[in-house]
């Protein structure tokens, strides 16, 4: 079966994850991407390291599927020999702000000076115009610009959520954007731009609340754990951990009064719809609270499940790893990689196609790990690569 990208040819500038992560997808439908870092390697391959050099467990993730090379194009040599790779190139990846694409030679036009039809994917923190175009910044900053932290702590401490969802949800952002951009060109011959930044993915994750906001000057307070929308909703603590417990909607309502024999709070009005509910769940999360105390764990699920109502334990890593509902989907593959202790365990696209099957994941490369390959067919000679690598331009 024929790869939905093959033949498509990748050049990843990115770091981190939003720009480094789309392209492992691409790489996974077929494209072959080439990862291009500083020659003493960037800093984002460095963070949680597992291996003797250094490899970083998020490197691992983010830069699967692709090959590596070393290129510092901000020398002048280095600028050359990049505009020979985007020559041979169909998309561009990166994520930096405008004034430093432009510095690097990676801007759209000077993109197409070079290869006419080409696919620039950027991300940025803030995006290309407004007040923050020029500034850097992660996941968390977006998180709390658009009221996630505020919304997700308590009154007097707000929260960050140290997943970084933000940085994820942009990345299959620019993965769909990437798809749309290729369609158009395969119609049409014609390259252009695809935009995200963190912030724009932020407004969206945050939408339903910020529209509340803006109709109804609602001003809801932070509740930490405590759902504002339904109830009970919350974390719960049985004797021997945590469960997360939603309920939501009249019927779950229902099958929730039947398990705690309270009849009588059908007829209550604070508890006629899931905005009631909501305005007090302070007392039916409280209820439910005293439900579990005296439950373990394995007790609450089960009830739960026998219920019908939506619930989970509260899970470390180790659990989450050890958790057979986890296992049970084989979603992380041990994947070798030299140097580290034991085989990695990197997640896949988080997707599947039926008749166009993604292919097997690969490791991400060593540092400069296919600098021999990919320059070599730019027609550099050994020497040649050697000189190079001299002078720190690879």
């Amino acid at each position: 079966m024929t790869q939905l990208l093959k033949g498509y040819k990748v050049l990843d500038f990115g770091r981190y994850i939003a720009a480094p992560y789309c392209a492992s997808l691409l790489g996974q439908m077929g494209a072959e991407v080439i990862r291009i870092e500083r020659p003493g390697g960037s800093e984002d391959r460095f963070l949680a390291p597992i291996t003797p050099a250094g490899d970083g467990a998020m490197y691992m993730q983010m830069n699967a599927h692709k090959k590596g090379i070393t290129l510092d194009i901000a020398k002048p040599e280095g600028r050359t020999i990049a505009k020979e790779l985007i020559a041979t190139a169909d998309i561009v990846i990166a994520n930096l702000p405008p004034k430093t694409l432009s510095y690097l030679g990676l801007d759209y036009e000077s993109l197409t000076a070079v290869k006419e039809d080409v696919i620039l994917v950027t991300n940025t923190a803030f995006g290309s115009t407004g007040t923050y175009a020029d500034y850097i910044g992660f996941d968390g900053m977006a998180q709390a610009i658009t009221g996630g932290n505020f919304y997700s702590g308590f009154p007097d401490q707000p929260i960050r959520c140290t997943v970084n969802f933000v940085d994820f949800s942009t990345a299959l952002s620019a993965t769909l954007g990437t798809l749309a951009a290729i369609m158009h060109k395969e119609r049409t011959g014609e390259g252009q731009i695809v935009e995200t930044s963190l912030l724009s993915t932020a407004l969206n994750l945050n939408n339903a609340m910020l529209l509340e906001q803006d109709a109804l000057n609602t001003n809801r307070p932070p509740k930490g754990n405590l759902g504002q929308l339904a109830g009970p909703a919350d974390l719960f603590k049985t004797k021997d951990g945590h469960v997360v417990i939603s309920v939501v909607g009249p019927y779950m309502f229902k099958r929730w009064i039947r398990l705690m024999n309270k009849p009588e709070w059908l007829e209550d009005e604070r508890f006629k719809d899931d905005t009631e509910r909501g305005k007090n769940n302070e007392f039916l999360s409280g209820e439910m609270s005293k439900w579990c105390q005296d439950k373990t764990t394995e007790d609450v699920l089960a009830l739960l499940k026998e219920a019908k109502l939506p619930a989970g334990p509260v899970l470390s890593f180790q659990q989450a790893l050890d958790n057979p509902m986890v296992q049970s989907i084989n979603h992380l593959a041990p994947l070798p990689f030299p140097g580290a202790p034991k085989d990695p365990l990197v997640a896949p696209a988080p997707f599947k196609l039926s008749k166009t099957p993604l292919e097997k994941l690969r490791r991400a490369p060593l540092l400069g790990e296919h600098n021999a390959e990919i320059y070599g067919g730019l027609g550099y000679s050994e020497s040649q690569l050697k000189e190079l690598q001299g002078k720190e331009v690879i």
